[in-house]
């Protein structure tokens, strides 16, 4: 298992293959047209969550539980985030599709904070080398870092907005995914805490 999280192809191939089973799985689901372009959106942000998991808590794993396994994650992260990007690049494709075709009518503040993170996304990984973390020093971290978080905070606010909402089929989904990212920071900020006393 480890050699296999140890490939850089790995995240990749992982990212492009579930981008891309998403957008089928939404497709062949969807009633009509527009439902199919609504689960295809829907369904490719969640099938990016898993790698973008990985990115967010390989440091953090390897930390509580070190082994074969997550060095391998750790050591592969930046392709771990690469994978997410090129997912969530497929959920960018999608999403611009329902958007355009099918839901026009998106608020000016969803717009800009989901833009603001794929700024982001691309930032992050057009300088995920060791090039550009040379030559921007401390402020690459500070990019990634930011970068991080706040995908984070936009993938949290996205299911407690479902989670809150009025529609009991998306309610269930928003509980389920936002307690999961809540766990992740959660997870991400307590070995800090606690490596500090």
């Amino acid at each position: 298992m480890a050699g296999w999280l140890d490939r850089r192809s790995t995240p990749l191939l992982l990212g492009l293959a579930a981008g891309l089973f998403a957008v089928a799985a939404g497709l062949l689901a969807g009633a009509d047209a527009a439902g199919r372009a609504g689960l295809a959106a829907r369904w490719t942000a969640r099938a990016g969550l898993p790698l973008f998991l990985v990115a967010f808590l390989a440091s953090t794993l390897v930390r509580r539980w070190p082994g074969p396994a997550t060095r391998a994650l750790l050591r592969r992260r930046r392709q771990w985030g690469l994978g997410f990007a090129l997912a969530h690049t497929i959920h960018l494709v999608a999403l611009g599709i329902n958007v355009t075709v099918f839901a026009p009518g998106r608020s000016w503040q969803s717009l800009l904070g989901g833009g603001l993170a794929y700024v982001l996304i691309y930032l992050m990984a057009l300088t995920s080398t060791d090039r550009w973390q040379r030559r921007l020093g401390r402020w690459w971290g500070r990019l990634h870092r930011f970068g991080i978080h706040y995908i984070w905070f936009i993938f949290t606010a996205s299911y407690a907005g479902r989670a809150l909402g009025a529609d009991p089929g998306k309610r269930a989904t928003g509980l389920i995914l936002g307690s999961i990212m809540i766990a992740a920071l959660a997870l991400r900020l307590w070995p800090r805490r606690r490596m500090v006393q």
